[in-house]
């Protein structure tokens, strides 16, 4: 049976070049391509270790996807697979905070100068292109700068965050983790200035907090042992170790966490409904995951302690920004999407609670690494 889009239209095949997206976000989004569309796929990255499954010549789609191990900064075979391609999907970022202030021209390479090829070969060869940018453009809330006791500091409207209203707030120049922020801010306006002025057909997806299986790394494990990842790995990392976790500056920053699967839902629906999609910036988030990060670790030793025996006497401890991740750290406090435009373009409502996509995804993270870290905590290496 045909598959239709949401205006009851069929749905045609695409050929869909896929930059970075063999990483954690790309990985769950060519699962669903290869299991649940005909789309094929063209993926491009430097590593296939999250694809490896889908890349076996067994599988049923093994003639839908292939892979080219390339680095996009100087491999010139990138414009000639995005001129094949109906459409490209930009996931390759450098996206870890600690990496934010202690290699910002990293950062900043990466996820603005880095990109303008590909803007650039979208344009020039009338590709379609969708983007992924970052919650974290919006920088800080304007709630954030109210007096602790103004009147108006419980106000929803000065916390939640709008594609076509909220500025821009970020921290002053010497805060370099402000670079990846800008950086990404500066490939949107440069991608909508595209559009205007040049008709590119593109539609840019700000991720907030996407968590699952798969996610960044384990240091020591799969990924660097001084390797810092996001939130989610490193209290996994804590867990699987059985440490403390730690908590930066108390803990006290707010996020909102959607699941992957939820997420990668969206952007099917963006792939396949072009015409409700291009032009817009979608949130793509889960506004009733809100939680501290003191709250996220205690919900992640509760949830640990069912699928780990032994492990319920875990704890936290208070870490400073600055001991945790470098001079020239600093932090938005509150990250609330707001969910009209995708809702109203898209029919899109994230499902899944914190607490279920939690038990998922840690007891993915036991199953994956708890061996690997036994091993490495028996034999450790002086």
């Amino acid at each position: 049976m045909a598959r239709l889009d949401l205006d009851g239209k069929e749905i045609a095949p695409l050929t869909i070049c896929l930059i970075g997206g063999a990483g954690f976000i790309g990985s769950h989004l060519c699962e669903l391509l290869m299991t649940h569309t005909h789309h094929s796929a063209i993926v491009i990255d430097v590593s296939s270790d999250k694809i490896t499954r889908l890349l076996e010549k067994s599988c049923s789609w093994s003639n839908r996807i292939e892979f080219h191990k390339i680095n996009i900064k100087n491999d010139s075979r990138l414009e000639t697979l995005i001129k094949s391609s109906d459409l490209t999907i930009n996931l390759a970022a450098i996206c870890t905070p600690a990496d934010y202030n202690t290699r910002p021209l990293d950062t900043i390479y990466s996820n603005f100068l880095d990109a303008i090829p590909v803007v650039k070969y979208c344009t020039e060869s009338n590709k379609r292109l969708i983007h992924f940018s970052t919650c974290e453009v919006y920088g800080k809330t304007i709630g954030s700068f109210l007096p602790a006791d103004h009147s108006l500091r419980q106000d929803p409207d000065f916390y939640i965050l709008k594609e076509d209203v909220s500025p821009c707030i970020f921290g002053p120049v010497e805060k370099q983790r402000w670079s990846y922020a800008c950086a990404k801010q500066m490939i949107e306006r440069l991608i909508y200035a595209e559009g205007a002025e040049h008709g590119l057909k593109f539609t840019i997806v700000r991720p907030f907090n996407w968590i699952g299986p798969r996610m960044d790394f384990i240091p020591g494990i799969d990924g660097p042992t001084e390797g810092v990842p996001r939130v989610l790995a490193c209290f996994s990392n804590n867990l699987l170790r059985g440490e403390p976790l730690k908590l930066v500056d108390g803990g006290k920053s707010q996020r909102t966490f959607c699941y992957i699967k939820d997420a990668i839902e969206a952007v099917l629906l963006m792939i396949e409904n072009p015409e409700r999609a291009n032009g817009q910036i979608f949130n793509v988030g889960n506004p009733n995951n809100e939680v501290t990060m003191r709250q996220l670790a205690q919900l992640m030793i509760e949830v640990y302690g069912k699928i780990s025996v032994g492990s319920s006497d875990l704890t936290t401890v208070d870490v400073s920004s600055k001991d945790f991740y470098g001079v020239g750290y600093d932090d938005s406090d509150k990250r609330i999407p707001d969910m009209t435009i995708i809702n109203r373009q898209l029919g899109w409502n994230p499902k899944t609670p914190l607490q279920d996509l939690l038990e998922v995804t840690l007891t993915y993270q036991h199953q994956t690494y708890s061996q690997s870290i036994k091993k490495a905590l028996s034999n450790p290496t002086y």
